[in-house]
């Protein structure tokens, strides 16, 4: 069995989701990070960077954070969504680590400023907009030559949907990037990632792209 500890975020529905594409046993405890739940030293213990997601794998004994070495801890403790060897598997990491470094953090800014804080910093909702813009393009690029990102189905894909699921929020039109659209919409419809998106609680219908 495993202890996930999440809320209703990108990061955190990339955990949910692959649990539920592996039909490993877990149990999710919902992490209310808008009332600050993240800095209770019961689960500081589990996260030491105060944020959610994190697993508690009580099969091994392994206790984790960040979503990405969560996911990559998941493939390798199945064998699955990610290939164990060669070009495949860097395929797979390579995609991962640009949502990692790039379109996690880029398009959680766009959130901050398109979203949330509209009119308080014109420059910045700019540079963000725009970043996410590029990046939607460079996307759309990779799927245009590839189903998904690292060629099968993978925790690269399980990554990067979450925030492409939050394409209004980043002022994105998904009509503009046609292979991102038929991407997300494909795995919009996958049963395990609709069960997934309403972990810990649903808050609505996946958007419809």
């Amino acid at each position: 069995m495993i202890d996930l500890y999440t809320w209703t975020t990108p990061n955190g529905r990339k955990v949910s989701i692959a649990l539920e594409e592996l039909a490993l046993p877990y149990r999710a405890h919902a992490i209310d990070i808008g009332k600050g739940e993240q800095h209770a030293p019961d689960f500081l213990a589990i996260s030491p960077n105060n944020k959610i997601p994190a697993i508690v794998d009580h099969d091994t004994g392994q206790t984790l954070m960040e979503s990405g070495a969560i996911l990559i801890y998941l493939a390798e403790k199945t064998g699955r969504l990610m290939p164990a060897s060669g070009e495949g598997r860097y395929r797979v990491l390579e995609w991962l680590m640009w949502q990692m470094g790039g379109a996690g953090p880029m398009l959680g800014q766009a959130h901050h400023f398109l979203r949330f804080n509209k009119g308080a910093a014109p420059y910045a909702e700019t540079r963000f907009s725009d970043e996410a813009k590029r990046l939607y393009g460079v996307l759309d690029r990779r799927l245009a030559e590839a189903e998904f990102v690292a060629g099968d189905y993978s925790i690269a894909d399980i990554a990067i949907w979450p925030w492409i699921s939050r394409y209004e929020w980043q002022e994105i039109d998904l009509s503009a990037h046609p292979h991102v659209r038929r991407w997300y919409q494909a795995i919009a419809a996958r049963p395990a990632v609709r069960k997934g998106y309403d972990v810990p609680k649903a808050v609505g219908e996946i958007p419809p792209g």
